[in-house]
């Protein structure tokens, strides 16, 4: 933990915390306090996805990660003792909030392959773009940092082209998905990430 941070008072939860871990532990009324998350992108992801679903994006979210991840990237952020110095210094921003269809939210990246891990049968749009169809490696789905809200990109490729737009929607014979490094336990057929009606509160 960055020194910068020893003086706070700290919860300690799980890598990936659950609602018990947080959500009780939220002050209700006022103005929303603003929660640190040391971790990952999943741990960042799962406390997003938890005030998301208990409509407490009046929660500031502040993320201290101990090497650089794919959000620190999108957002521009630091990580270490810069991060935790922002993390309290810094001020939160209103940004896209990128989530999928079965209400879990994405910081980072989600990538669709086929059920082993192989190649992708289906097909993917963004927006009215059609970015995929056939047979491929996968596709990439990842945050923006502002509007429209996401970005999508076939895998794979030494000069990827992304489209944007405010969801991306594929279709399959079975897909495997990754979001933010955690595997869905369920294989699907259909997989939507969009922008929600809802934007969050990210200190940077």
């Amino acid at each position: 933990m960055p020194v910068t941070l020893s003086s706070q008072d700290l919860v300690a939860v799980s890598a990936v915390p659950t609602r018990e871990e947080l959500l009780d532990k939220l002050p209700r009324g006022g103005t929303g306090p603003r929660i640190v998350v040391i971790g990952g992108d999943a741990a960042l992801a799962a406390v997003l996805t938890h005030l998301m679903r208990h409509e407490r994006l009046d929660v500031e979210l502040a993320f201290v990660p101990e090497s650089r991840t794919p959000a620190c990237k999108i957002y521009r952020l630091d990580h270490g003792s810069k991060a935790a110095k922002r993390a309290l210094d810094g001020e939160a921003r209103a940004t896209p909030l990128i989530r999928d269809d079965l209400g879990v939210a994405l910081v980072g990246s989600a990538v669709l392959s086929g059920p082993d891990g192989g190649k992708l049968t289906g097909e993917t749009y963004v927006d009215n773009f059609q970015l995929f169809t056939g047979i491929g490696p996968g596709v990439e789905i990842r945050p923006l940092a502002k509007a429209p809200g996401l970005e999508a990109a076939r895998v794979g490729g030494l000069r990827r082209k992304w489209a944007r737009g405010r969801a991306a929607q594929t279709g399959a014979v079975s897909a495997r998905l990754v979001r933010d490094g955690i595997l869905e336990r369920k294989q699907l057929k259909r997989s939507t990430f969009y922008r929600d009606a809802n934007d969050w509160l990210l200190v940077r």
